[in-house]
């Protein structure tokens, strides 16, 4: 399987909330601002498949809006449970654009949200 780029929003039209949900080529996907630049992952719970996209991020950390699961945004790590960590997305600005690596495959049921 292998990756391809897209863009997904110009650095300068970045949402002051400090996030982005965008769905393409099939994925759901959330980038974030996080302290050390932008990070993008799967917009997925890996407890009960909500939508994270939804939550609050603190700390560089999004919760679950569904129910307070939290995970490191630049590591997708879950944090204080024991859920599967978030799937991470490989992110580059190039030219001003934000742009995110999405596998040339569609996400399979594991790896989309209830609310599709």
């Amino acid at each position: 399987m292998s990756e391809v780029w897209h863009g997904v929003i110009e650095e300068a039209l970045f949402p002051e909330e400090g996030k982005l949900a965008a769905r393409i080529a099939g994925w759901y996907v959330l980038v974030a601002r996080i302290e050390s630049g932008f990070q993008a992952v799967n917009d997925r719970c890996t407890h009960q498949a909500s939508l994270l996209s939804g939550g609050r991020i603190r700390r560089g950390a999004v919760m679950c809006p569904l129910h307070g699961a939290r995970f490191e945004l630049a590591t997708g790590r879950c944090i204080g449970s024991q859920y599967r960590d978030l799937r991470i997305f490989p992110l580059r600005i190039t030219d001003g654009m934000i742009e995110v690596a999405l596998p040339d495959t569609p996400p399979g049921m594991d790896e989309l949200p209830i609310s599709t």
